[in-house]
């Protein structure tokens, strides 16, 4: 199936409220065509923002595993991935080789991936990283909760793991609750925010 026709049947119609999180990676009910296309699959939710509807840009600042510090500074005018995830949550790491190899496949078009620790310690992260082979950073948010506290005020983060897509200007343009099911759906989301004329 191509990438378009997972998205096509893999994108919820809601911008409000959205919980769960599950390993499900059935992707089965198509919910319609139209500028906002969707469905459920378990707890698996996509939903895409219309450029229209989306909030303010989000403004976080963190550190990284690495002790490096990051802010959305760093990355306005790219699109980025951030990735909310902690070491012991089972759906992270079906996901991981997902995430890592969208990020493979776009790191040379100017899009970057930040992923959020909501649970962990440094070294614990860091483990994580090489026992799953993630080379993206991720900011350590466990101490006091700040940066899911700012993406939080924009979307609702109500499950581990959520992915987020963020557009050139900062501001919320997907967003993945649950497990990602394939990386072709992130793949595409990625595609279509940097496909945005910013003009």
């Amino acid at each position: 199936m191509n990438p378009r026709a997972v998205i096509a049947a893999s994108v919820l119609l809601a911008v409000g409220l959205l919980a769960g999180c599950t390993s499900s990676d059935s992707l089965a009910q198509q919910y319609r065509d139209g500028n906002e296309k969707g469905f459920i699959a378990g707890d698996f939710q996509v939903v895409e923002i219309p450029a229209g509807d989306r909030g303010e840009p989000v403004v976080f600042e963190g550190v990284t595993e690495t002790g490096e510090r990051v802010s959305s500074d760093d990355y306005r005018g790219a699109v980025l991935v951030v990735n909310f995830w902690y070491a012991a949550c089972g759906p992270c790491i079906v996901e991981a080789p997902m995430l890592e190899e969208v990020w493979q496949e776009y790191q040379d078009q100017g899009v970057a991936f930040l992923g959020v620790n909501t649970y962990d310690q440094p070294a614990t992260a860091l483990s994580f990283a090489r026992d799953n082979n993630v080379t993206y950073p991720s900011v350590i948010d466990v101490n006091d909760g700040r940066v899911k506290l700012a993406f939080a005020q924009a979307t609702p983060i109500q499950a581990t793991p959520t992915t987020l897509v963020i557009d050139q200007e900062g501001r919320v343009a997907a967003r993945i609750i649950g497990q990602l099911a394939s990386a072709s759906i992130l793949s595409t989301l990625v595609a279509d925010t940097l496909a945005e004329d910013t003009s």
